[in-house]
């Protein structure tokens, strides 16, 4: 896990980088930094997400039950799966198949929760990088009350 706890947003990611294989921070690379960015673009604060990787230290998943006590943990209001492995180890943990539809806002257990289907694979493509804009800004800060 990466970034402030208890942040009103959450990115989940399925699949390691190289870095991230190798021991580094999850979104460490070019997809947390244009996350990052993004998030400013939309009017969160800088400080307002965590992230968290669905795989253990030896590179396996976690398991459903694990992944689903960390998410209710963190209590964010908005969960972004940021590629199709993510979406389908929340599916698993929340049992439900709605992530699997990139670009669609659900709302699960009182969380909206989006796919992104690929940021990552994304960024080195114009046409996709705007397409992943498009999903980002449907999910602006919560105004009050939450």
């Amino acid at each position: 896990m990466v970034g402030n706890a208890f942040s009103p947003l959450l990115f989940c990611k399925g699949r390691a980088s190289a870095a991230e294989k190798n021991g580094a921070d999850p979104f460490c690379g070019a997809d947390g930094t244009a996350l990052r960015a993004s998030l400013v673009a939309l009017g969160y604060a800088p400080e307002h997400w965590a992230g968290l990787a669905t795989w253990d230290n030896g590179g396996a998943p976690l398991d459903a039950e694990l992944l689903r006590r960390a998410v209710l943990a963190l209590d964010p209001a908005t969960v972004v799966a940021c590629d199709d492995e993510a979406a389908q180890a929340l599916c698993a943990a929340f049992v439900t198949g709605d992530l699997q539809v990139p670009g669609q806002v659900w709302s699960v257990c009182g969380m909206r929760m989006i796919g992104l289907g690929g940021f990552e694979d994304a960024l080195g493509d114009s046409r996709s990088k705007q397409l992943m804009w498009a999903r980002l800004k449907l999910i602006p800060p919560l105004g009050a009350p939450y």
